[in-house]
């Protein structure tokens, strides 16, 4: 049966003791609090956001294991492939399977960031991972700034492969998703196509079943509010969540480098009483002195204030 990922999916991040351990009380937390949120379809575990290539196998299955605990099964959990070769690829998602994963999430071979890949080659990675797992398999479209950004042959190939049933797009390109999303849809109606435009979503909300973003861990509330919005193709609406959030997309997103947001989205877990403190691994580094201060005014203003979790 094929999962329906049409809402919001959140792309938690993994929690650490301040000795940089996995924290697992806290993911209990932060996987009841996203799970019992209606219109939260999946939790996307081990991405960039979740720091799963900083993580051992072993602490990869246990952060998979723990996620599904953490929601008691009631919210399926997608796990990020992200080993370089085919077959190590196929062999982790093999071990998500068995953690408890019900889809995967298939990152581009990281050699292609810097060197591009050969026609022909990104196919045989979904291919090569589906043979092995059988794991239900979600294609990953990289920013147009990268050389692992797949043209539109390549997605329109790999979306037509057995076992992918949705994409994840970020090109960050209007001209190209303008064009290469109605190309996806009128090829495969019932592919699911979530955005991942997490520092301007509103552009891309009425394109899409859904979001699939690390954003979701601290703002599900208002990102759900926001898919319905785009949905109804009610851009007022959109637009006026889009401007209560924007203080807290500048100061999570709107930084020197995306991976910033990783510790961004810490400390507002930080702020909305998820986390007692925002720690991560290196090569991730804290933020300056006063950013938390600065995230907790720009969370303050868009009404995001702290929840109550029960576990």
């Amino acid at each position: 049966m094929t999962l329906d990922l049409r809402g919001l999916n959140p792309a938690p991040v993994t929690p650490f003791t301040e000795d940089g351990d996995v924290d697992f009380d806290a993911i209990q937390r932060l996987g009841s609090w996203l799970g019992s949120i209606d219109g939260v379809k999946s939790l996307v575990v081990l991405g960039h956001a979740g720091e799963g290539t900083f993580l051992t196998d072993d602490e990869q299955a246990e952060v998979i294991r723990a996620f599904v605990a953490s929601t008691d099964g009631r919210v399926p959990v997608i796990a990020g492939i992200t080993k370089e070769g085919n077959k190590t690829a196929a062999l982790e998602a093999k071990a998500a399977v068995a953690a408890g994963a019900a889809a995967g999430l298939v990152y581009p071979s990281h050699g292609w960031l810097r060197f591009g890949y050969q026609d022909g080659a990104p196919q045989t990675r979904y291919r090569d991972i589906y043979d092995e797992s059988g794991l239900p398999l979600i294609l990953f479209q990289y920013p147009d700034n990268t050389k692992a950004s797949y043209n539109l042959d390549t997605q329109l190939e790999i979306a037509g492969q057995e076992g992918v049933f949705a994409t994840k797009n970020g090109v960050r390109n209007m001209r190209r998703w303008y064009t290469e999303i109605p190309a996806l849809r009128a090829a495969y109606p019932e592919l699911q196509i979530l955005s991942c435009h997490d520092e301007y979503l509103l552009p891309t909300m009425f394109d899409v079943d859904g979001l699939l973003v690390g954003y979701g861990n601290i703002a599900p509330e208002a990102l759900v509010e926001l898919i319905a919005a785009g949905k109804a193709r009610d851009y007022e609406a959109a637009h006026a969540i889009h401007e209560r959030l924007l203080p807290v997309t500048k100061n999570v997103y709107h930084r020197g480098s995306h991976m910033e947001g990783t510790v961004a989205l810490k400390w507002g877990l930080v702020h909305r009483g998820i986390l007692d403190h925002a720690t991560v691994r290196t090569p991730l580094l804290p933020l300056t002195d006063g950013a938390d201060a600065e995230i907790a005014a720009a969370f303050a203003s868009a009404g995001l204030g702290k929840v109550a979790v029960s576990v």
